[in-house]
């Protein structure tokens, strides 16, 4: 396998599991995240299959600079997985925090175009493109104190749409994975630090693994070029819906 995969939020949960298994099947990785020393780890696990970028994008010249400085054996780049992602407070929208929903928008929405805008030439220029766009259930359906989260997700949702619209014409596959309840760091981030309430989301039920999702990635990633999966939703059996979890109480 020749084929080189970039990958954003590749420092922890869904972006580092898909990063090794993607690894393992012998894809070519560029894995970026802004946490450096997660990203080095990868690095020495995987050696020469995985060249590591740390930025972060919400920073559009950072982006760009990063992927201008990638070292001639990884510019070919076939798959792009825009998987960086954040969700930050979960308060009623008259006492949501204007710093958290700027931090949604600009990872979840501008980060993720300002990726893929600097990946066009290289996308273009392959004969097998892909893209996939990491989305969620709350893309789908807008829960309770999700607002702007919600928002931002609806915007991916959207963007994909429009990207394999508009990219249509070049033959390149565009597709979106939208995960339900995956048990990552990403309540930590929720919820500040509140290890307790985070933990909580996750109790009662079997929640999704980073590993089951990157096998679902390895999945659409791996099918023949004809095939593309443009729109996947993915649910722990226990949950029904954004509000609707069987739990064992």
């Amino acid at each position: 396998m020749d084929r080189t995969v970039f990958i954003t939020g590749a420092s922890s949960g869904i972006g580092r599991a898909t990063a090794e298994l993607l690894a393992e099947k012998g894809f070519r990785i560029i894995a970026c995240g802004r946490r450096e020393e997660r990203l080095q780890a990868l690095k020495e696990k995987w050696g020469e299959k995985i060249h590591v970028l740390c930025f972060d994008v919400r920073d559009k010249d950072g982006v760009f600079k990063a992927v201008a400085q990638l070292p001639p054996e990884f510019r070919a780049i076939d798959i792009l997985i825009n998987n960086a992602g954040n969700a930050h407070g979960m308060d009623p929208i008259d006492q949501g925090s204007l710093d958290d929903w700027d931090a949604m928008i600009d990872i979840n929405v501008k980060g993720l175009l300002y990726v893929t805008k600097a990946l066009l030439p290289s996308l273009l220029d392959g004969s097998n493109s892909h893209i996939i766009n990491i989305g969620s259930t709350a893309g789908k359906e807008v829960y309770p104190k999700g607002n702007v989260y919600c928002a931002s997700k609806f915007a991916v949702d959207a963007i994909n749409q429009a990207l394999r619209i508009d990219l249509n014409e070049h033959g390149i596959r565009v597709g979106a994975v939208n995960p339900g309840l995956v048990e990552t760091e990403f309540s930590e981030v929720r919820f500040k630090g509140d290890s307790p309430r985070a933990a909580g989301v996750y109790k009662g039920f079997q929640p999704l693994t980073p590993e089951d999702i990157a096998e679902v990635i390895h999945f659409v990633i791996s099918r023949p070029p004809h095939v593309n999966i443009a729109d996947l939703v993915v649910m722990p059996t226990d949950q029904a819906s954004s509000t609707i979890v069987r739990k064992d109480l």
